[in-house]
């Protein structure tokens, strides 16, 4: 597993950089009406499910099936707020809540998989629990107004992508560190 989140490291970073780009977009225009909100967040959603998707396919065995259900989960989420945009802020915040907590869940499975094979697993298990966190905290108080949601899923969104970037960078040099073994150069050979 660690060798494939190491050769796809990058997928994780882009998802981080969405992710801040998401987030920041919220804390700059928190007035934005829920329809724009809507359209954004399920644009995000998508395309956060398209890239998870794209890393199920090149995962191998047992691995991939957190992504699968993560891109899923994301794919639905972006496609149902594409269809309704109109939708209350109650039923916005219930779907972010419950996609963010999803999310959160697989992440926790994937980190403890990866618990053996990388060093600073860590930092996927803390990006699962923030976003069980904010997945919990979003359902739990889903009728906050629209300024107080943007800015919950801004500052979500920014902290939940710095994690996926340093995620995928931490995997790269992990990466690194398989393909040159521990003395700094080509792994040796098992034959």
């Amino acid at each position: 597993m660690l060798d494939n989140l190491a050769r796809h490291w990058s997928a994780l970073a882009v998802r981080g950089v969405l992710a801040v780009a998401f987030g920041l977009i919220a804390l700059i225009w928190p007035g934005i009406t829920l329809l724009v909100l809507a359209v954004v967040f399920g644009a995000y959603a998508f395309v956060d499910g398209v890239f998870a998707a794209l890393a199920a396919v090149r995962a191998q065995g047992t691995g991939r099936i957190p992504l699968i259900l993560g891109a899923i989960a994301g794919i639905l989420i972006g496609v149902v707020t594409f269809f309704w945009p109109g939708a209350t802020l109650f039923a916005l915040t219930i779907l972010i809540g419950a996609w963010v907590l999803i999310t959160g869940i697989f992440q926790i499975f994937a980190a403890i998989r990866l618990r053996k094979e990388l060093p600073g697993e860590w930092i996927h298990l803390l990006t699962g629990l923030v976003s069980v966190l904010f997945g919990v905290m979003v359902l739990f108080w889903p009728v906050s107004g629209a300024v107080a949601v943007a800015w919950l899923i801004g500052i979500y969104a920014i902290i939940f992508g710095i994690l996926l970037i340093t995620a995928g960078l931490r995997a790269r040099k992990g990466g690194q560190r398989l393909a040159h073994g521990p003395t700094g150069g080509p792994a040796a050979s098992p034959l």
